[in-house]
């Protein structure tokens, strides 16, 4: 089930400062085996299903302890990665600072010419070709090797790099358009920057999440209306029912580079797309398709696109009225020897990706709350919506393939932007228990929802 629209925007302040790789849109599981789910179901079915608990530890239990151990293997790597691509932030940031090398940017970028919006332009198209270039290694393994090893991947070197070359140009030109604006913020507001970036922030923000469903996300996958009416029809009953302006579903072509299943919901002002890949249409059932489809309607039902534009716009404010402090502390020390002159010198772009990235890596476990209580709310809406309590059990195993079905609660609350397995599959029976007479389950359908 995925979230947010093209990521939790909240990643764009680092995204667009330190252009750290990271993947376009999260990408749900591969399918799990059918014999699993079919021996939860006759232990329901035998003890009646009148007890939660107990239907809940035997979902967990069903799985493999090898695929479990793989699964977490997956994930708790994921815990070193946050903390090694920010130290690769602050190693590239400190380097660009006390080599003066950003200096030397910045008076090149002026040699060129007198226009200073194109002086800007010029440094920030270097210093992000600068930073993807030494942050790519750590890419590379990330996004390629990795993600084959563990059997996440279908895409050879070739066609990912293209993708990588793709997305960087894209990058190029948002970033720099983005940074552009904010030093003529911070240009004309030396005292108040932080309001007025905060401001140029979620109005980039925002106008990402209504272009991408458009103009970006077809640029990676092709977008093909679905003509399997016994899969379409019933999404189409359930988007009529919530009043979500849409015709058709869409399919993407989402295998030629995962074996995970995805689908999103997405779109504002006419733009509203509903749409799921193939491999979703491959690996799952109808049940299990509609629990996913109910989750994703429940984001744009409940206006979590809007919700998250305002959470991110506090924390956005939050994080550069503290940036202004540490930022003035550190200039005031440092500058000199770093050939920063102030805020609105391009050569101090390091220094503010340096503090932001460090108040991102803090404010964590904080940021994946917010997203989790969200994802947590379209569960909800979503089970209610598909009434399919043993559909949204068995997805939830599938993203148990990359998401480690049972943390303990510190651990979910640090790393987990979505609801643990586990909570997911307690709370599909929870509602099945309070919904359903004991032994009854609208799941069915025992093979894949092929077309």
């Amino acid at each position: 089930m995925t979230p947010r629209p093209s990521i939790l925007i909240l990643l764009v302040v680092t995204a667009a400062m330190t252009l750290l790789p990271a993947s376009a849109q999260e990408r749900p599981a591969q399918s799990a085996s059918p014999a699993i789910s079919e021996n939860v179901s006759s232990f329901i079915r035998t003890t009646g299903g009148n007890d939660p608990a107990a239907a809940t530890q035997a979902w967990l239990e069903s799985v493999p302890r090898n695929q479990r151990e793989k699964s977490n293997a997956y994930f708790e790597g994921g815990y070193w990665l946050i903390l090694w691509n920010f130290v690769l932030t602050v190693a590239i940031s400190i380097l660009l600072l006390t080599s003066r090398f950003s200096a030397r940017l910045r008076d090149f970028s002026e040699a060129l010419t007198k226009i200073r919006n194109v002086q800007i332009a010029c440094y920030a198209i270097l210093y992000l070709l600068l930073v993807y270039a030494l942050s790519f290694p750590l890419n590379l393994y990330e996004n390629f090797f990795r993600e084959h090893y563990y059997g996440l991947a279908t895409q050879s070197f070739a066609p990912w790099l293209r993708e990588q070359l793709l997305g960087l140009a894209l990058t190029l030109t948002g970033g720099t358009l983005l940074v552009v604006v904010l030093y003529a913020a911070f240009r004309r507001a030396p005292r108040t920057w932080w309001i007025w970036a905060t401001i140029v922030m979620l109005v980039f923000s925002g106008t990402l999440v209504l272009i991408a469903p458009v103009y970006i996300e077809p640029l990676f996958n092709t977008y093909k209306p679905l003509t399997d009416s016994k899969i379409r029809d019933p999404i189409l009953a359930m988007a009529r029912a919530n009043e979500i302006p849409v015709k058709q579903v869409f399919e993407v072509d989402a295998s030629r580079q995962t074996t995970r299943v995805s689908a999103n919901v997405s779109g504002l002002l006419g733009t509203t797309r509903v749409a799921l890949n193939d491999n979703l249409l491959k690996q799952c059932t109808l049940p299990e398709i509609r629990a996913v489809m109910a989750h994703e309607m429940g984001h744009y039902v409940l206006n979590h696109g809007a919700k998250l534009l305002t959470y991110l716009g506090i924390f956005i404010l939050i994080g550069f009225a503290l940036t202004r402090i540490l930022f003035d502390a550190a200039v005031k020390r440092w500058g000199e020897k770093w050939g920063v002159r102030g805020i609105s010198d391009p050569a101090a772009l390091p220094l503010l990706a340096l503090i932001l990235s460090t108040l991102l890596f803090i404010a964590t476990p904080f940021l994946n709350t917010v997203v989790r209580i969200t994802e947590r709310e379209a569960d909800a809406f979503g089970i209610n919506t598909s009434r399919e309590p043993d559909g949204m059990a068995k997805v939830a195993l599938k993203l148990g393939t990359y998401r480690k079905l049972n943390p303990a609660p510190l651990e979910e609350f640090i790393f987990f932007d979505h609801p643990s397995g586990r909570a997911r599959i307690r709370m599909a029976m929870d509602w099945k228990g309070a919904n359903l007479p004991p032994g009854e389950s609208r799941a069915s359908g025992k093979q894949p929802a092929t077309h």
